[in-house]
């Protein structure tokens, strides 16, 4: 029986042998390859299995060839007792082994995240060496771009001709550029103190408009509104703005952009009051005319019956209250027709200081002015000009009459004169230091029969006969009147030289 399982035990016992060399062939070979490459997990690894296999084949093989021993020496009860402790052994050798794969397979993850973070390190270490060595000229290649920059940017905010202005989020005015300054009447020394854009508004439910539209949308675009002059005049403007979070840790600021619209919207004036003008100037033609000669005949026969009736009578002096007044509708019917008619100009050579001071010579000698002062101011510079001298001292005649009904009893009158070189024109300017006139009525005051006097002591329809006459010559009427303060006038006409016709 031992015989026949001789061969059997020889095999067992052979193989058991093989297993332990070939475990420690295999242990050698992993730490030849783990010695060139110990930053290599992999290695690691193996070599601890190869640990745990090494004791595993130990182990078995041992046990087995203890086992051999006792059975061939008759000793099986001894097997027998240690052969849990040989199986427990072999199982602890393959815990291991499972133990080492677990947790080397985190190890392996870590090890990952590691050559990850490694190869992130180097590219970073590598553009670092980059950045170094290329410090000073890519500072200067963005110092330069940066100073580009900033110089176009602040070109535009220091030319622009419209305001540019910048504030806070609580509406304090931050930045403004020199039109900005310019428009509000601000001088560019002068600190702004803390003052807020809505200051400078007219009405200040526009700022409260402007400011809901702002905090609902972050942006407005071309808003109407009036601005106050520091000197206390009103500007019409346009505004736009945006709102601008800025970066973490800024000030949070609104960019406002302001056009100047006041030259629009007096062009637009002007042009209305042209189109009412020219309407109502055909229509009165057509009246005058119907007017005219009925008045005609009316004041024909007053004046036949004046010639044979006896002056101190009662009949004679109703006969010649009918003619003062049929005089007076004559006189208002030429007006309407001087007002309708597109007749050119009589042009010539005109000193406009001499034409003035013959106006205001006129208007003393036969107007009641007592008690007002007369200021006369005329530039001697002032060239001759070609123009039709009639109508524009009918023009002169009209604002200085106005001004004395303005003026009343005390008060002064002014009448200046000043040419213009930079625009080529003459400005004569008559004021006054009356009430004034009223906001509501400044921009009816060249509609034909619109007028604040009493009944009987004007018809309206000075200021737009001299409205016309003024633009027939190329010219433009400006006026600023302030209640409480007095008017102003001002004729702004073309120089058109006698020598040249230009």
């Amino acid at each position: 029986m031992i015989l026949s399982s001789l061969p059997i035990r020889i095999v067992d016992i052979t193989g058991c042998i093989l297993m332990i060399v070939f475990s420690l062939l295999c242990l050698w070979q992993v730490i030849k390859l783990r010695s060139r490459d110990q930053s290599n997990v992999i290695w690691t690894y193996l070599l601890w299995v190869c640990l745990g296999l090494v004791g595993f084949a130990i182990s078995r093989s041992v046990g087995h060839i203890f086992k051999q021993i006792m059975l061939l020496s008759g000793h099986e009860s001894i097997w027998r007792s240690v052969q849990p402790f040989s199986g427990s052994i072999n199982t602890l050798m393959f815990m291991f082994v499972a133990s080492v794969t677990l947790f080397f397979e985190r190890i392996q993850k870590i090890y990952q995240q590691i050559s990850k973070d490694k190869q992130t390190i180097s590219s970073a270490h590598n553009e670092l060496v980059y950045l170094n060595r290329n410090l000073e000229q890519i500072v200067e290649q963005r110092t330069g771009a940066l100073a580009l920059s900033e110089h176009k940017y602040r070109r535009i905010f220091e030319v622009s001709k419209d305001m540019i202005l910048v504030t806070g989020k609580d509406g304090i005015i931050l930045e403004l550029n020199p039109e900005g300054y310019a428009m509000l009447g601000l001088k560019r020394a002068d600190s702004l103190n803390g003052k807020k854009f809505k200051d400078f508004f007219s009405d200040e439910k526009d700022w409260e408009h402007i400011d809901k539209i702002l905090e609902r949308k972050g942006f407005i675009t071309n808003i109407e509104i009036e601005l106050k002059h520091a000197d206390g005049a009103r500007m019409g403007a346009l505004v736009s703005g945006s709102f601008d979070a800025g970066q973490p840790g800024q000030e949070e600021t609104t960019h406002f952009l302001v056009k100047d619209i006041e030259q629009r919207r007096l062009m637009e004036k002007q042009m209305t009051q042209a189109d009412k003008l020219a309407s109502i100037g055909q229509l009165s033609a057509g009246i005058a005319h119907e007017i005219n000669n009925p008045l005609g005949v009316i004041l024909g026969y007053t004046q036949l019956l004046l010639r044979n009736e006896i002056i101190e009578t009662d009949r004679y002096k109703d006969l010649k209250t009918i003619e003062k007044h049929v005089k007076n509708c004559k006189s208002i019917v030429e007006d309407l027709l001087n007002f309708a008619r597109s007749s050119k100009p009589e042009i010539k050579t005109t000193h406009i200081n001499e034409a003035a001071e013959d106006v205001l010579s006129f208007i003393l000698h036969h107007s009641k002015l007592d008690g007002i002062d007369i200021i006369r101011s005329y530039d001697e510079d002032a060239p001759p000009m070609l123009l039709d001298e009639k109508k524009i001292k009918q023009v002169l005649i009209n604002l200085l009459m106005n001004a004395g009904h303005a003026v009343g009893k005390k008060g002064s009158i002014s009448l200046s004169t000043k040419y213009i070189e930079h625009d080529n024109k003459v400005a004569i300017t008559v004021a006054d230091t009356g009430y004034g006139i009223e906001k509501n009525n400044l921009q009816r005051i060249f509609d034909p029969f619109f007028t604040t006097k009493k009944t009987g002591e004007g018809t309206g329809l000075g200021l737009s006969v001299s409205y016309g006459i003024v633009k027939s010559h190329g010219g433009e009427v400006l006026v600023e009147s302030k209640p409480g303060k007095g008017t102003q006038f001002t004729v702004l006409l073309p120089v058109v030289s006698p020598e040249t016709g230009k």
